[in-house]
């Protein structure tokens, strides 16, 4: 099963650039460009990273759910 990543949709709600958001996760805008396109899977780490940044959940980024917000902190 292929999901439909938002991280595009997202990155362009926050009038954000490839670049922009390549720099936060400290790759190429090309390797970036190509997580957009699922061209490469994107890593685990660095889908963490964007959920922190955009505050939504992963599930969220990576189409399972329409629910934004992210799980509450795990502070045990």
């Amino acid at each position: 099963m292929r999901m439909r990543l938002r991280i595009r949709d997202i990155r362009e709600d926050h009038d954000l650039s490839q670049k922009q958001v390549a720099e936060l996760l400290m790759c190429d805008q090309s390797l970036y460009s190509k997580y957009e396109r699922q061209e490469r899977e994107i890593p685990l780490n660095l889908m963490i990273k964007l959920a922190a940044y955009y505050h939504v959940s992963i599930d969220y980024l990576t189409g399972l759910t329409n629910q934004k917000t992210p799980y509450p902190p795990n502070r045990g």
